[in-house]
């Protein structure tokens, strides 16, 4: 049986086939668009970003988290259903291996080694904590937060308390990229996709 390609129409409607919330898929989005900027601030460095194309990144972020509707109650579940579910398509490796590395901690399949796969672990984070920043601006807008008022958000403990910083900060030990430039190029690809993410 010939299996369709993962296209980005196919991965958005298996992300809208089993995930309804809203905010949830904008997570989903946000993750997509961040690291599809990171692609092309790889190439515009000569940093080889593996055989994928910006778009294939960009679907790796929409599908990262796509089964976690089903399987937030049991989170050592979470990337096994849809690991299942790309199994009716035709899908690089990359993209399995990255889907694979998310959620290691629990499900201990594979760790983070690729460029792609840990640059999701560094954004996955950051994209949440960006949201929560402009919701607590006065007009509830990305165009409104800027570098400084996230890295003086990065100190308050006590604001976004569930975001793990150091799974942020990682990013300079493992690609390299001090933590305010992750967080400028994470936060500008998100002010660039405001629409998509009502924000």
């Amino acid at each position: 049986m010939n299996k369709d390609t993962l296209t980005l129409e196919s991965a958005l409607d298996l992300l809208h086939e089993h995930m309804q919330n809203k905010n949830l898929r904008k997570h989903c989005y946000a993750v997509g668009k961040v690291l599809s900027a990171f692609y092309d601030y790889y190439k515009e460095k000569g940093i080889n970003t593996g055989n994928l194309s910006k778009e294939q990144w960009e679907i790796t972020g929409i599908l990262h988290d796509a089964d976690w509707e089903l399987t937030n109650q049991d989170p050592s579940k979470h990337t096994l259903e849809t690991l299942k579910w790309l199994k009716e398509y035709e899908v690089p490796e990359e993209i399995i291996n990255t889907i694979k590395s998310h959620n290691n901690k629990l499900t201990n399949l594979k760790s983070p080694e690729s460029i792609l796969e840990w640059t999701l672990e560094c954004c996955d984070e950051l994209t949440g904590f960006i949201v929560a920043i402009s919701l607590v601006m006065p007009n509830k807008k990305l165009s409104d937060v800027t570098l400084e008022s996230i890295l003086k958000k990065f100190k308050q403990k006590e604001f976004a308390k569930a975001v793990d910083r150091n799974q942020i900060t990682q990013c300079e030990e493992k690609l390299g990229i001090k933590p305010e430039e992750f967080i400028r190029v994470s936060l500008l690809a998100m002010q660039n996709a405001s629409d998509l993410l009502g924000l």
